[in-house]
């Protein structure tokens, strides 16, 4: 038996034992007060015999004469018809008048004339009221024993009694009415408790979604071996964006504390979160924290009812970090590709100038090379970079810029001293941003170039990149995630690095974690309305630029770097 309807027939049965007891009490209630109802009648009729002058003075006279009365006289005697008349009016069953020896003066019955009552009658003398059920001649009734009184006073001693009763029948004539409402109030209670059992039935299956107790027990016992057996963080989150179920992974995650019973806006996670659990969507590279996280948003649903969402948590910043130095290491074995084909030109020269017997002339060129030392980088101004790293990373990018008709350059006015000391976050950073403006210079008019501007402004790197492209639109909103993922060939276009997405948003969520920024400087040529798109426009493109905080290898003799530029627009940092 399921546990709801064991529920509905447990609070049915008591229902029903709460109500047969309280029929009960009301029952008893209803005929105590029924019977004493018939005692006080019966008690105010005999009182009201009893003091009526009439029959003070006929029972005293009674009394006074020492003989024994007769039937006959008393049958047709005042006494008999007052108290015939007194049954007829008030419906009793009878009506018995004695003297002070308990000779009937008055009877229902003649023949019971003149003969001595049944009952005990001496309390009554005494002067007492006496109301009770007793059984007489005329068999069980409720009756009232009245003293009379003689005529010259109230103090003098009684001289006989008034005796009324009534019949178990004429006391008990609205029982059935009665019992008629206290079954009737009882049949609406047991209603009204089934009713109310079936919609505590339904209330209940409705919050378990159909679940037993035992069901929910193992369900719970599951929920925690899983959620604390999995390496991703599980929140649930209800249908009006509460949190209903955090894991200590989530918790860990995201930095929450006692999430449970609040919104994630009040608990301050990243609105990239917040933007992937209203729209129902995964979001991939946002920064909480230290961290690099993935987060995938999935509606909860049960019979065409909405329960609320799922929100997986992945920590993806080892694997973010490794794909930053997968892309360095990238970048430079192209640099070694490109170096190793122009060796091999040199080589195929030497190679050529000995198989035509021109040795002197092969010398020659193998002494010249071996003076110019390895392949120079097609970087204008290179030289400006004084850590080797950086200068190869750029000298990398260069080259397959160059493959595409590119050419890069660094700035005139760069000028960077210190080492680098965090390779990761700047190879990410600028290798995005020089791939986005090959990109866009690319798409632009000839002579397509790129030009990187390096400064040290202490332990801070700061880097502006602009373009020849055909500039952005400045409404255009280049860091939101919503278009970082065209695939188009726009900037703004993710860059795909192994399959991860390292864009704009990315880089500039990379830069602020370290207290940094990515800005946008120029937003290059507005688009002109109703102009030639084959005219080669004049000008620049856009110029994006990025600082990273403590990157920088530094002395306490070292000094800021002079020249360092500052963004002139509202959105620099």
């Amino acid at each position: 038996m399921r546990f709801a309807t064991r529920v509905v027939l447990l609070q049915t049965a008591t229902a029903v034992a709460v109500v047969a007891v309280c029929a009960a009490v009301f029952l008893l209630l209803g005929v105590q007060q029924l019977r004493t109802e018939a005692e006080n009648s019966a008690l105010n009729i005999a009182r009201t015999v009893a003091v009526d002058p009439q029959v003070r003075a006929d029972v005293a006279e009674a009394s006074a004469d020492p003989g024994t009365p007769q039937a006959a006289e008393l049958r047709d005697g005042e006494l008999q018809r007052l108290a015939g008349a007194v049954t007829e009016r008030t419906g009793t069953l009878f009506v018995v008048i004695t003297d002070d020896h308990g000779i009937r003066l008055a009877h229902p019955d003649d023949d019971a004339l003149g003969q001595p009552v049944s009952t005990d009658y001496r309390e009554v003398l005494a002067g007492k009221e006496v109301v009770t059920w007793e059984q007489g001649t005329l068999g069980v009734s409720a009756r009232a024993k009245v003293p009379v009184l003689p005529p010259n006073g109230e103090g003098a001693a009684p001289v006989g009694e008034v005796s009324v009763g009534f019949e178990p029948s004429s006391v008990f004539n609205d029982l059935p009415t009665l019992i008629a409402g206290i079954v009737a109030a009882a049949a609406a209670a047991l209603l009204l408790a089934a009713f109310s059992a079936m919609l505590l039935r339904r209330r209940w299956e409705r919050l378990t979604l159909g679940l037993q107790p035992e069901e929910l027990v193992a369900l719970v016992q599951n929920q925690a071996a899983v959620l604390d057996g999995v390496g991703d963080g599980v929140v649930a989150l209800d249908e009006h964006g509460l949190v209903r179920l955090c894991n200590e992974t989530a918790r860990g995650l995201l930095g929450l504390s006692e999430p449970e019973g609040r919104s994630l806006a009040d608990l301050g996670v990243a609105p990239a979160i917040l933007v992937a659990v209203r729209e129902k969507t995964a979001g991939d590279g946002i920064v909480s924290g230290e961290r690099v996280l993935y987060v995938d948003a999935q509606p909860v649903r049960r019979d065409g009812r909405d329960l609320g969402t799922v929100l997986i948590v992945r920590d993806r910043t080892d694997l973010v970090a490794l794909s930053e130095r997968l892309e360095t290491v990238r970048a430079m074995t192209s640099a070694l590709r490109v170096q190793r084909h122009e060796f091999a030109n040199r080589l195929h020269v030497a190679a050529g100038l000995l198989d035509a017997g021109r040795g002197h002339e092969a010398r020659e060129f193998l002494g010249e090379q071996l003076q110019r030392g390895p392949v120079d980088y097609p970087v204008e101004n290179i030289d400006l970079i004084g850590d080797a790293l950086l200068h190869a990373l750029i000298g990398a990018h260069a080259l397959e810029a160059g493959e595409r008709g590119v050419r890069v350059s660094v700035a005139a006015d760069s000028l960077l001293l210190s080492p680098l000391r965090d390779v990761e976050d700047v190879a990410a950073v600028l290798g995005n941003l020089v791939d986005n403006a090959v990109r866009a210079a690319v798409a632009g008019h000839e002579p397509r170039s790129v030009s990187i501007g390096c400064y040290g402004d202490g332990a801070d790197l700061v880097l502006t990149v602009s373009d020849s492209g055909p500039g952005v639109t400045r409404d255009t909103d280049l860091f939101s995630r919503s278009n970082s993922s065209r695939g188009d060939g726009s900037r703004g276009d993710t860059d795909r690095v192994h399959g991860l997405g390292v864009g704009l948003p990315l880089s500039r969520e990379l830069a602020r974690r370290r207290g940094g920024d990515v800005w946008l400087i120029e937003s290059g040529r507005p688009d002109a309305v109703g102009a030639d798109s084959n005219a080669a426009p004049s000008g620049s493109g856009a110029v994006f630029g990025a600082r990273l905080c403590d990157v920088l290898e530094t002395t306490p003799s070292q000094t800021t770097a002079l020249g360092t530029p500052t963004p002139a627009k509202d959105d620099a940092p």
